[in-house]
């Protein structure tokens, strides 16, 4: 068979121009915040995780590992739209991975190892009615994955016994060698006297005496599918673990990629002979298997390949997935010099007559969804999913998809780890809500942190990203006629020829002539100005203007959030109080482009819940300013997300240093409801804002450039200002 490689054309552009098959695709309809499974008494900010996940054969009940607390949680999902906690398992270790026999025993890989010298583990039976453990067998080595044969005559469990990343430069051999336990089941029973230690040394040209088994999976005939990550190799066992198949995973040469951590979007890399180093494996029938080649030690290919079982490629994703993820706004920059979106988690299921493939990329925190066609994935669509998905289970016979999450942000702030549903529906993708794909280059993007429309064309909109690309700041122009919204050009924004770089951009606004007004929030702490800058058609800055000193004594670093244009004025909206403002008040500046006078008004802050509540936008239109105040909260915290307009006649500003006039605010709309409508997690920025020349509502938020964040970009059409 040859080997098809995908190339660099936009696979989600290919998908959407093909003629539908049906109109099923997959959409969330719920999140499930582990954290609701802490044991009574324990404290709520305590970190937990999901990370490998398996069903019941009834589908009804979710069980996941939870490495931070020693656990295994459940999930009822009786109704999948609502899932409930189920409570936790406590099992004194650390449990690796599930399997799942029928709707009544859960098996449980329990890595036991007080270090890397001598490493230790148990497989632990558990029951799923009486949450209890009812069996165990000593493994005698660090259990890593657990498979379940299809039909339950044996559990296999990668004993990986794991290098000490900090001895040696992590270089193996390290001693002790790993092998793959099978642990054969007599009446669902564990039969650990039975036990086999299959032997997988001597098999790979990288360290072949210490194999460091990673991943496996068991086809209808008892074959087991086992990935040596570290060594690059893949066996194929059988059920009484003799090696039926051994070869290399090989390497790709990766063209069009980025490999620098520089605050920049730039596909212009290439890397050659890179070894897959595949981490999570599945059976795609009894003759081919496809890999998850997330790299460890040496190597990454930032995709997935499917092997036939001789060990020939059959298909590779090449940088199609990178490519796909990129214009969804999910590409984790801060992991490019690294191995990119990782591609770490597979999973596969049947729906109906139509088999799906799900690859999990960890750090661009999506699942992508690939349907079958002759033996070839074609990418589907790309879904959401919390931060760093670990696991997926497909439960083909409820038409649910579920991904499992492991980062918790709690001690940070931040979002628990979720477990996700999804399922299949007739009905288009509700998400990605924006995308680049189509244009003639790629065009990465994130952290979009401000918005204007232009003046004459309805539907079409001008964003900004903020300082995490600050060696990158570009204007994005929007069409937000399509669904998804298409981000359709770049425009790099530039000084004396090159990248304007420190910029620290959180408002566009039009002015009037083709070029832009941008406003940069500034930290002197880290020498970004606050500034207004001119831009013209092309991007090129034509002029800058400073704060003045009397408005700096005032300074820290929650400055200007937004910008927008009333004749001849530009009205700032501050994200937080300086120095010298009343509590609870932030001010609205404003620069007279006649006068070079500069002005303010107070604006009257909400009183926050928790943490603190800022401005995010400032838009004016008709009568109005429309002012964008949430707070700084995420998830179930999140309280203030909200819409409030001023009305222009009370924006006279005062000069600088004096006193100044208090504006009032109404409420226009409530983005909560809006931000929950996707049935994740509500995401903490809402960052954009603009009114169109027809008179509709936009409004975005801010990834923060996919770092420690899902990646999650929500572009909302809102609709008539007027009806809101």
């Amino acid at each position: 068979m040859p080997i098809k490689i995908a190339g660099f054309t936009s696979v989600l552009a290919l998908t959407a121009a093909l003629p539908a098959v049906a109109e099923m695709n997959f959409n969330r309809i719920a999140s499930f915040a582990v954290s609701a499974n802490l044991p009574a008494g324990v404290d709520f900010s305590t970190p937990t995780s999901a990370e490998i996940i398996a069903a019941t054969a009834d589908g009804m009940t979710l069980i996941y590992t939870d490495s931070p607390l020693g656990a295994v949680g459940f999930v009822d999902i009786t109704d999948p739209a609502a899932p409930k906690a189920g409570g936790s398992l406590a099992l004194g270790g650390e449990p690796t991975s599930v399997a799942v026999l029928g709707d009544a025993t859960v098996f449980v890989g329990v890595n036991t190892s007080a270090d890397y010298v001598e490493p230790s583990g148990r497989l632990a039976a558990v029951s799923v009615t009486d949450r209890i453990e009812t069996a165990s067998c000593d493994l005698g080595g660090q259990p890593d994955s657990v498979a379940l044969a299809p039909d339950g005559r044996f559990i296999a469990v990668a004993i990986e016994n794991e290098r000490d990343e900090d001895l040696n430069d992590g270089e193996i051999p390290q001693l002790p060698a790993g092998y793959v336990a099978i642990v054969p089941l007599v009446d669902g029973v564990m039969d650990c006297g039975a036990m086999i230690h299959a032997d997988v040394t001597g098999l790979s040209e990288i360290a072949p005496g210490d194999p460091e088994p990673e991943f496996v999976d068991v086809n209808a005939n008892g074959e087991i599918a086992v990935t040596l990550q570290e060594n690059n190799h893949i066996v194929i066992l059988g059920p009484d673990g003799a090696v039926l198949s051994s070869f290399s995973a090989g390497t790709v040469d990766l063209v069009g990629i980025d490999t620098d951590e520089e605050g920049a979007l730039t596909f212009a890399s290439s890397l050659t002979g890179v070894a897959r180093e595949p981490d999570a494996v599945k059976w795609l029938n009894d003759g081919q298997i496809v890999t998850a080649n997330e790299g460890d030690y040496q190597g990454g290919s930032r995709g997935f390949t499917v092997f036939n079982r001789d060990g020939s490629v059959a298909w590779d994703s090449g940088v199609s997935l990178e490519r796909a993820i990129l214009e969804i706004g999910h590409y984790p920059e801060e992991r490019s010099a690294n191995k990119g979106a990782e591609p770490e988690g597979l999973e596969f299921g049947l729906y109906g007559n139509t088999g799906y493939l799900f690859v999990l990329a960890e750090r661009a925190s999506v699942a992508a969804v690939y349907r079958m066609e002759d033996g070839i994935p074609v990418l589907q669509q790309i879904l959401p999913s919390g931060i760093s998905p670990e696991g997926a289970v497909a439960i083909e016979g409820r038409n649910l998809l579920v991904t499992a999450n492991e980062v918790d942000l709690i001690e940070d702030g931040g979002v628990r780890a979720h477990v996700m549903i999804y399922e299949l529906q007739d009905a288009p993708v509700s998400y990605p809500t924006i995308t680049s794909a189509g244009t003639d280059e790629p065009i990465g993007w994130g952290a979009l942190s401000g918005l204007a429309a232009d003046p004459e064309t309805a539907g079409r909109l001008y964003a900004v990203n903020d300082s995490f690309y600050g060696m990158q700041p570009t204007v994005f122009e929007i069409d937000a006629t399509s669904t998804p919204a298409r981000i359709t050009r770049a425009i790099r924004v530039t000084r004396d020829g090159a990248a304007a770089e420190g910029l620290d951009l959180e408002g566009v606004a039009i002015d009037g002539s083709g070029g832009f007004w941008l406003a940069s929030e500034g930290r002197t702490d880290r020498d970004i100005p606050h500034a207004i800058y001119h831009a013209d058609a092309d991007g090129r800055i034509t002029d800058t203007i400073a704060f003045p000193e009397a408005l700096l004594a005032g300074e820290t670093r929650y400055g200007a959030e937004g910008i927008s244009v009333a004749g001849p004025v530009l009205w700032l909206a501050m994200q937080r109080e300086w120095g010298g403002d009343p509590d609870h008040h932030v001010k609205l500046i404003s620069y007279n482009l006649e006068t070079g006078e500069w002005g303010a008004v107070l604006y009257p802050l909400e009183i926050p819940a928790n943490g603190w509540v800022g401005l995010s936008e400032i838009t004016v239109s008709g009568d109005y300013a429309y002012i964008v105040e949430r707070d700084n909260q995420i998830g179930d915290a999140a309280v203030l997300k909200k819409l409030y307009r001023v009305p222009l006649a009370e924006m006279i500003p005062a000069p600088i240093g004096g006193t100044y006039p208090v504006v009032t605010k109404q409420e226009v709309r409530d983005f909560l409801p809006d931000l929950k409508a996707a049935n994740g997690y509500v995401v903490d920025k809402l960052e954009g804002f603009a009114i169109d020349v027809a008179g509709t509502a936009y409004a975005v938020t801010d990834n923060d450039g996919v770092d420690d964040s899902s990646g999650e970009t929500f572009f909302m059409n809102l609709g008539p200002i007027e009806g809101m």
